[in-house]
């Protein structure tokens, strides 16, 4: 039995909580500027980024790395080796099987899409001419595509407009919902090595870029 004091203290705690979460809310769809969605700070392993392989492709690490980083205490370490007919995938967000990857630093539901026209996150390059995959889950579980080329030596921001992203014509999910086009809210980013060999991604501050 909850007496009168402590339902009252019960309403309070749930009108706090209500009011932190709208404020939240407002904060994040009000203030200007670039939105910062996953820094890779924390636990990075098998429970907190969603990752696997088939065919013969190899994934032997998935790690921090604090010794190469662009902000932060770390960046993102994958290392891989990519064969003839092989793949992989490396996801962070939410939907995904790994439900602990689900760690952007704001909620997708709460993202005010429309203010944003890229996205975009740092590869520390090896000038290994590789061609790597990026892939977004948008809420239709459909799979958008765009394809980065490792040319350069060192940091550097790649941007990827949402509006030069295409659907997968290789595979898409039995679930997708398949309409050609981005839905929002996106849920999931996720890469993938394309050319055959080893190789090493080191991958930092995933952002969202405001509209000019």
């Amino acid at each position: 039995m909850i007496n009168n004091t402590g339902k009252t203290w019960l309403w309070l705690v749930i009108i706090a909580v209500t009011i932190l979460g709208v404020g939240a809310f407002m904060a994040i769809n009000s203030s200007k500027g670039d939105l910062l969605i996953d820094d890779f700070e924390g636990e990075i392993s098998a429970k907190t980024v969603d990752y696997g392989t088939g065919a013969g492709a190899i994934i032997s690490d998935v790690s921090a790395a604090k010794d190469i980083k662009y902000h932060g205490e770390q960046s993102l370490k994958f290392v891989y080796e990519e064969v003839p007919d092989g793949y992989m995938w490396l996801a962070r967000g939410y939907n995904l099987d790994v439900k602990g990857a689900a760690v952007w630093l704001v909620d997708p539901k709460n993202i005010n899409w429309k203010r944003y026209y890229a996205f975009s996150f740092y590869l520390y390059g090896t000038n290994s001419g590789a061609s790597i995959a990026l892939d977004l889950i948008d809420s239709g579980f459909e799979y958008q595509r765009t394809m980065i080329k490792d040319d350069f030596i060192g940091w550097k921001q790649i941007v990827c407009p949402l509006d030069k992203f295409m659907p997968r014509g290789d595979w898409q999910p039995e679930k997708a919902d398949a309409n050609g086009k981005i839905d929002f809210p996106i849920n999931a980013f996720q890469f993938e090595p394309r050319s055959v060999g080893k190789g090493t991604l080191h991958i930092d501050y995933v952002q969202l870029l405001e509209k000019k």
